[in-house]
């Protein structure tokens, strides 16, 4: 299974992985581990969903950010390895949505991520997830997905 091919077609490319918003690492590679530090549904530099879903977002707009955040995942990932050759699979994905009072669809919304890097890395895509809906997010983003992936040494 070639993660590119199959970003390709989903009418997809890989971005160039987002630079932290602040004094900390993207990624940091530790032995069998990669730890990525919170992904938001950046697109050619800017943030493309901001607010709170359930308020000046809907679920479907929530869905798609958390599939853009998923794509920097994807750009994290290959930028920091060289590529997906050495990722055995993600072990864990930790969803965030800003979220109106009252509304409670995240785990509708964290699908979109889900379902974007499973489509992408196939069995390698699967993972443990927990959903987390604060009222806000840094940058006032609407998702945040902060991730953990089993890799092979090199």
């Amino acid at each position: 299974m070639d993660p590119l091919l199959n970003l390709r077609e989903l009418g997809l490319t890989l971005p160039a992985a987002p630079r932290p918003a602040g004094n900390y690492a993207a990624a940091v590679l530790s032995g069998g581990w990669l730890h990525l530090s919170g992904q938001f549904p950046f697109l050619d530099g800017r943030l493309a969903y901001t607010g709170r879903v359930g308020a000046e977002l809907t679920e479907q707009d929530g869905y798609q950010a958390a599939r853009l955040a998923a794509l920097n995942v994807l750009a994290q990932i290959h930028a920091v390895m060289g590529g997906f050759d050495r990722l055995e699979r993600l072990v864990r994905v930790e969803g965030h949505v800003a979220a109106a009072p009252g509304w409670f669809g995240a785990p509708k919304v964290l699908d979109g991520a889900s379902d974007l890097l499973v489509q992408v890395l196939g069995p390698r895509g699967g993972h443990v997830r927990s959903a987390f809906t604060p009222a806000s997010l840094p940058l006032n983003s609407a998702v945040e997905l902060v991730v953990i992936a089993a890799v092979r040494e090199s």
